[in-house]
């Protein structure tokens, strides 16, 4: 199909990717698709103090260039990934957010290199290198690992902490479909609230924005041991951005091996922008997938409605110093949730694949991943740190390797 042409479907079933609804009905899709993504995107420049603006517009642009690179077979939106927040904030130390961002820059280069591998050669070799006990392991660790960030923040104001995630708990037990998707978002804007009717919301910032202004972009710089800190980033993205496809081929019915490497070249290639520009790397929805199961609507149009309308929204810097303006309580009541999802997703992971944990090698890898990370086990080589992240990281991939090769020679 041409790029930007689409096949008109009416009939009210399946849209597939390369056909759309009228054009008032796949806008109001695209705004869905906007809506379903606000709630975790807008988290991670909050939690990481990076401009919320300029994260959004990330995504939009990286959403477009998505598009265009998987030649609009592959429906998806790039939204900030988590997978960034624990390596962002260890890299702030090691020289500033600028450096962070280096890291984000290179994170999206070797992506976008393995990516253009995979084209070449295939993905078997990825799915050897990252079994699912290897993969659950790593974003069990990266979740957990942030327990203590979580906690800082929850104890600057407990009350604001305990109503945010009183709120997140009630909305995903009362509420169904789309709002439970969301539930981490709606609690969060409750928790808001009541810090404003509390008086702990400093609205300063707010008032002294602009209503429309191009975002704020800032340049990264570049030190390997801040760079180094997100190698285990790569991994988690490979992981989601090939389950992404997985996921579409299984709703869509079409087979899309051939775009796997074009997924890992155009979130590269989004999150190397997003770092030279001063926003996080980006991911593939499963938010958004969400919205595809529900709505039977396929269509790639949508999404290029989804990105255009989050670069419009970016260029409101009021409403980013809204979101700028969440209180470190409401934030720890949030990062309670969403940091435990994160980490339970590793489990889930592991539960999805049917990991034999009477497997020994499977065991001793997964239990001593998730304590090394977890507790944050550390050490120091020059102007090197190797965090509980790093080294978990090494001694599941390089672990289960060695491991698997002894167990496979005895047999």
């Amino acid at each position: 199909m041409s790029l930007m042409s689409w096949k008109v479907n009416s009939s009210g079933g399946v849209i597939a990717p390369d056909e759309r609804l009228s054009w008032p009905r796949t806008i109001g899709t695209g705004l869905q698709h906007i809506a379903a993504m606000f709630g975790a995107t807008f988290l991670v420049p909050i939690l990481t103090h990076l401009p919320p603006t300029t994260t959004i517009f990330f995504s939009g642009v990286g959403t477009i260039l998505f598009l265009i690179i998987t030649q609009n077979k592959l429906p998806s939106y790039l939204g900030s990934s988590f997978a960034f927040l624990a390596p962002i904030a260890a890299a702030v130390t090691k020289g500033g957010m600028a450096a962070a961002l280096g890291g984000v820059v290179a994170t999206g280069v070797l992506l976008a290199l393995i990516g253009f591998l995979v084209k070449a050669i295939g993905i078997g070799w990825i799915e050897k290198m990252l079994p699912p006990v290897v993969t659950g392991s790593i974003v069990m660790v990266i979740g957990l690992n942030l327990a203590g960030a979580a906690k800082n923040n929850f104890v600057t104001k407990p009350i604001l902490g305990i109503v945010t995630l009183l709120s997140i708990a009630l909305v995903s037990v009362f509420a169904k479909g789309f709002l439970a998707r969301i539930s981490i978002f709606v609690g969060i804007v409750i928790g808001y609230l009541f810090a404003v009717l509390n008086g702990d919301v400093n609205f300063d910032g707010v008032r002294a924005a602009k209503w429309v202004a191009l975002p704020h972009f800032t340049s990264p710089t570049f030190k390997m041991s801040a760079i180094i800190l997100f190698i285990p980033v790569v991994l988690v993205l490979i992981a989601e951005n090939v389950g992404h496809v997985k996921a579409v081929m299984a709703m869509t019915g079409k087979n899309l091996d051939d775009q796997m490497g074009n997924a890992l070249v155009a979130d590269g290639v989004a999150t190397t922008l997003a770092g030279f520009g001063g926003g996080s790397g980006t991911t593939t929805y499963a938010e958004n997938i969400g919205v595809m199961a529900a709505t039977k609507v396929y269509s790639t149009a949508a999404y290029w409605v989804a990105g255009a309308g989050a670069i419009v929204l970016s260029l409101c810097p009021k409403f980013g110093a809204v979101l700028s303006a969440t209180p470190a309580g409401v934030l720890g009541g949030a990062g309670v949730a969403l940091y435990g999802m994160i980490g339970i997703l590793g489990a889930r992971i592991w539960i999805e694949s049917r990991v034999d944990f009477s497997d020994s090698t499977n065991l001793i890898i997964a239990a001593s991943t998730v304590i090394i990370g977890i507790s944050d086990f550390s050490w120091t080589k020059g102007d090197f740190t190797f965090n509980g992240i790093i080294n978990a990281t090494l001694n599941a991939v390089i672990g289960y390797a060695i491991l698997r090769a002894i167990a496979n020679a005895r047999k």
